[in-house]
């Protein structure tokens, strides 16, 4: 009996003992374990963060006391109430953040991306098992608390105006508690000893650019009545309340004056006094999306608030005194993405290819293509045929199109100084180029009739147009009209009304048009009956997630009726579709070909990898687009053949492709030259040669230093720049120069003052179209002043996508990589994490460096960056910034270009200039800038008046300086704001938080260089690299505002005067008349002064 005994206590204490290791090797798995995440993309880099302060740390207290939990970095940690090192108990790279107790202690509830969007979750400490409590990823979440009872959760969750939410923490649906207004936003949630009593921070609206306060005010839900109540009526508004457990005191966040401090109420007497000041800079000029205010917490005994400062944890006594820091250090490898820093050479090259051509049109014998590129009009013989020019035209060429026997070729024209039109030439034979048009005007949209006697245009105001300074321009399509083929008197139909893209079908007695918000139309030649056919729409986008009502199906940009069959083709967020046109009277039908298998009538999607200007074959039997500079062709019977055939094998049709290689010599620089006696700084580290030589050949540097070899110098030709500095080429690398769009113009305004002003190199992030592509094109030949023309193209953004998968995500940066030719990208807020990883996958493959838009939102801004994207235009909206951050986005590599003319988190930084400096007075500037421009944003500015410490550019520039001195990267992005002059501003904002001058015009040069892949022949004066460069009156690195004495700029060879573009060497000669100049009211008459 005894042996039994004891073989049953030996069971038992190993049993026990079995247990005690188990749980103990749980409780240490909370420090290791990985997230068990279903984003798609896994980490290639880990990052070791050592440090002892962190950035915007939200944290909470154990109901025992003993433990605080904060988050860092999107991972959540746990330190004890001593402080000590902090144990990380998340990893990987879904972000963790929000931490908090549940009210018994065993649970922690926190906010996670790990399914792609942000949920709430619950930990188990024990275990480390955590359970999704919301469901749903296309929300936003920016905070989570317990009840009392510790059985629901409150979350302030939705999409730009968060509504608080209620869901039981073992599942369901929720419910929402305040629906109305829909423009209400309502956050952090929090409770006292109460459970009746919801408190929250609200708004109208998610922010304000460039606010006025209050902001937010404190209100409380009661959970009894379903009732709010206002709470706080403060001028530097109210947030982030915090409740004491023993329901006697209230911790909320407010500013006085350009600070953020707490306040505490004592809630029995309702009396207030300042608890602490300044603490962390509040968030409530952006999104908040972490918080107002970092979260805090009382103590269990309500003696003490917790809360995250000075990059500290701080323990402040509610009742006065000392606050007392909880010293912490991590010491973590942290997940990262991918890195993608591809170079792109910059070749030399006789000839130039046009990236980008602009609508083909197919003959009608379909053996011929004519298209417009470089501005002109071509002509090839398919599919092997050398492109032609059409004519010797020295101005904007667009929109071609065949007669019907395929004759002759009718297109629009351009001219400043003579302004649109539309001529007539013959194909075959002796050319004979006939002007068409007798009045001013700018055409667009020419359409033959089908006995081509006829061509109906779309006509606009020559004026308007001429003064015109933006992609679009006012009364460019007033009226429809036609013209005899052989030319002579206009005739007009009617007001185009929005209507565009004239057309014919079977017969001409009727005119096909388009418009987005009447869908497919016909009207008869006098303009009357107007009939409405069909109205197509496609997907349904991700949304801006900033609008109070949900996103609609896409509307087509562009339909047109087949010429012999009841079918269109429909162009939507830039892929192509056929669609079946029903026989139906009465309401105007709508067609949704979002999954075009499943639309209401026969419908096909055509495109895979996107394309733009289809356009029908003669009999209808082929569909033909273009993408960068190819032509695809869409056989319709041969495409249904194989669909009907291969239906089993589920083979699919490609439409035939034809690169069109539209060459034109480059007006190239040719001749040697040798700079001498400048001050150089050549961005080769911190290298300045004080008299030194810079020997140019061609558009190449091949020499520099203090004194070249007397043989190589032999032929030059010899500038003295004595007491000048010499710099490379400045660099934009978010730059908005916004072309005019449509009919194309000889000059652009924005790309002159660029150049002028010493900028050599653009990225434009986001063009919107891809007439960029073109403009492009003829810099590139030196056709076109501007500065070296990179762009993202249209941006991949909310407004035009809902990807499904990694597959389409590499379709559609194909556009980019292969036909687009852009080396990058815009990810502009596209869909959820999940979303946007596939697309730095995708991105990745094309070898594509894609950038992103910071979107005033730092939890976007973060896991961003953790997901390895190698830009983020804007600056993170929060400050400071302390050593986590800083090392993370120093050895991640990432691109930082804060464009903080267009401050987040504070008051524009463009305000502060126009208000110091003579704008209007500025010679040069008037000179750059059409004058509607310029007044615009002078004369009387909207934007509001601020006190200068208002301003928070410096306090943000601090950030700019730790990073590049951490050996991060930065770039100078204008934005836009203000052609040329702007990049200067921008340039001195970045340095006024304490950045060296010549860290500065580092990252005005060789580091923005590099953060667009173009260092190798960009960004600082070194043999081998192109000869683009800034010659300077004054020394900047005496003063950063020396910048801006800008006398000489060269590009790729060629000097210019930065005064007026006159070219210095090789040729020497004047600019011409620049078309946005304005002539002035003098020697009129008038009152007399």
């Amino acid at each position: 009996m005894k042996k039994i005994l004891s073989i049953i206590l030996l069971l038992i204490s190993v049993t026990v003992l079995s247990q005690n290791t188990e749980n103990e090797s749980k409780k240490d798995s909370l420090e290791t374990k990985k997230k068990n995440t279903g984003l798609p993309l896994k980490a290639e880099r880990k990052i070791n963060i050592t440090t002892d302060e962190g950035t915007w740390m939200s944290l909470d207290i154990s109901p025992d006391g003993k433990t605080i939990s904060f988050d860092m970095l999107g991972d959540l940690y746990l330190l004890p109430i001593e402080g000590g090192k902090a144990k990380r108990i998340t990893k990987g790279l879904a972000f963790d953040s929000n931490p908090k107790f549940s009210p018994d202690g065993k649970d922690l509830l926190f906010i996670s991306d790990r399914t792609g969007g942000p949920n709430v979750w619950i930990m188990n400490l024990e275990t480390n098992d955590s359970t999704q409590v919301t469901k749903g990823d296309t929300y936003n979440i920016q905070a989570a608390e317990w009840t009392p009872d510790g059985n629901y959760i409150i979350s302030s969750r939705g999409n730009r105006n968060l509504k608080l939410n209620m869901h039981h923490k073992d599942g369901g649906k929720g419910t929402v508690l305040i629906k109305k207004p829909n423009n209400l936003k309502t956050v952090e949630p929090a409770f006292g000893d109460n459970e009746r009593y919801i408190w929250y921070a609200k708004r109208t609206g998610s922010w304000n650019y460039n606010a006025k306060f209050p902001q937010y005010q404190l209100a409380k839900y009661d959970r009894e009545t379903g009732k709010s109540k206002n709470m706080t009526s403060r001028y530097g508004s109210a947030f982030s309340p915090t409740l004491s457990p023993d329901g006697k005191w209230l911790v909320y966040g407010t500013r006085w004056n350009d600070k953020t401090g707490l306040i505490s109420r004592n809630l029995e007497n309702g009396e207030e006094k300042w608890l602490a000041y300044p603490v962390q800079k509040d968030d409530q000029e952006s999104q908040a999306t972490l918080g107002v205010l970092p979260a805090m917490t009382f103590t269990p005994d309500s003696q003490n608030l917790l809360a995250s400062y000075g990059g500290k944890i701080n323990s402040i006594p509610i009742n006065g005194g000392e606050a007392k820091n909880i010293p912490f250090s991590v010491n973590e490898d942290i997940d990262l993405g991918p890195r993608l820093k591809f170079n792109y050479p910059i070749e030399d090259k006789e000839f130039i290819t046009a990236n980008h051509i602009r609508n083909p049109k197919i003959s009608p014998d379909g053996r011929k293509v004519v298209y417009s590129a470089f501005h002109r009009i071509y002509v090839k013989q398919l599919p092997n045929g050398k492109p032609q020019r059409l004519t010797n035209f020295d101005f904007t060429e667009e929109m071609p199109i065949w007669s019907p026997n395929g004759e002759e070729i009718v297109f629009v024209t351009w001219n400043h100084k003579n302004g649109g039109a539309i001529y007539k030439t013959n194909f075959e034979g002796k050319k004979k180029i006939t002007k068409l048009t007798n009045q001013e005007g700018i055409y667009s949209y020419p359409a033959y009739n089908n006995d081509g006697n006829k061509i109906v245009f779309i006509k606009g105001s020559e004026q308007e147009y001429k003064d015109s300074y933006g992609p679009r321009s006012f009364r460019s399509s007033d009226a429809l009209m036609w013209v005899s083929s052989k030319g002579g008197e206009l005739n007009f139909i009617a007001p185009s009304e929005g209507r565009s893209n004239p057309h014919f079908t079977k017969n001409s007695e009727r005119i096909h048009l388009y418009s987005g918000s009447k869908g497919l139309t016909s009207i008869r030649w006098d303009g009357t009956d107007e009939k409405s056919i069909i109205k197509v729409t496609g997907i349904t986008t991700y949304g801006s997630g900033w609008s109070s009502t949900p996103s609609k199906p896409s509307t087509a940009s562009m339909v047109i009726k087949s010429p012999t069959k009841e079918e269109a083709i429909a162009v939507i967020n830039n892929d192509v579709y056929t669609v079946t046109i029903p026989y139906k009277g009465g309401e105007t039908i709508t067609i949704n070909v979002a999954d075009a298998s499943k639309a209401a009538f026969p419908a096909n999607k055509l495109t895979k990898i996107g394309g733009e200007f289809a356009s029908w074959g003669k009999e209808g039997k082929n569909i033909y687009w273009s993408l960068g500079n190819s032509l695809f062709n869409h056989n319709i019977l041969n495409a249904n053949a194989l669909t009907n055939k291969d239906k089993k094998t589920k083979k699919t049709y490609s439409p035939s492709e034809i690169q069109i290689q539209t060459l034109l010599k480059k007006n190239a620089a040719i001749g040697k030259v040798l700079l001498k006696n400048g001050r150089v700084i050549t961005m080769k580290g911190k290298e300045v040669i004080e008299k030194g030589e810079i020997l140019i050949e061609n558009n190449r540097i091949i020499g520099v230093g203090e004194s070249i070899n007397v043989q190589d110098k032999k032929g030059a030709e010899i500038i003295d720049l004595d007491g000048k500095t010499i710099l490379p080429g400045f660099v934009d690398t978010h730059a908005h120069v916004r072309v005019a769009w449509g009919i194309h113009k000889n000059q652009i305004w924005a790309f002159a003052a660029n150049l002028g002003y010493g900028v050599t190199t653009i990225r434009d992030p986001q063009t919107g179209t891809t007439d960029i592509l073109s403009y492009g094109d003829m810099v590139d030949a030196g056709l076109m002043y501007g500065p070296r023309i990179y762009s993202t193209g249209p941006g991949v953004g909310y407004w035009a996508y809902n990807i499904k998968s990694l597959d389409q995500a590499r379709s559609v940066l194909k556009q980019y990589s292969k036909y687009y030719n852009t080396k990058t990208i815009k990810m502009y807020r596209t869909g959820n994490r999940k979303h946007r990883q596939w697309i730095i996958m995708a991105a990745k493959e094309e070898k594509l460096m894609p950038t992103t838009e910071g979107a005033l939102n730092i939890k976007l801004n973060m896991n961003q960056l953790l997901d390895g994207y190698p830009g983020q235009e804007h600056n993170y909206p929060i400050y400071p910034i302390y050593k986590d951050l800083i090392e993370l986005t120093a050895k991640s590599k990432m691109a930082y270009t804060p464009t903080l003319l267009v401050t987040y988190g504070g008051p524009w930084a463009e305000n502060y200039y126009y208000a110091t400096e003579n704008v209007q007075g500025d010679k040069k500037l008037n000179f750059y800038t059409p004058k509607a421009e310029l007044d615009t944003k002078s004369r009387r500015r909207n934007d509001g008046w601020f006190m200068d410490e208002e301003y928070v550019f410096e306090e943000l520039g601090v950030f700019i300086k730790d990073l590049v001195e951490a050996e991060g990267i930065a770039g100078v992005g204008s934005h836009g704001q203000l052609q040329g002059l702007g990049y200067h501003w921008e340039l001195w904002s970045m340095q006024a938080g304490g950045m060296s001058e010549h860290d500065a015009l580092r990252v005005a040069t060789i580091i923005g260089a590099e953060a667009i892949g173009l260092e190798n022949d960009l960004g600082s004066i070194e043999k081998g690299k192109l000869a683009d460069l800034v010659i300077l009156s004054k020394n900047p690195l005496e003063n950063i505002r020396n910048s801006n004495t800008v006398e000489m700029v060269m590009i790729d060879g060629k000097l210019y005067n930065a005064d007026n573009l006159d070219e210095v060497y090789p040729d020497k000669k004047e600019a011409p008349e620049f078309n946005w100049h304005q002539s002035k009211p003098i020697n009129l008459p008038g009152v007399k002064n």
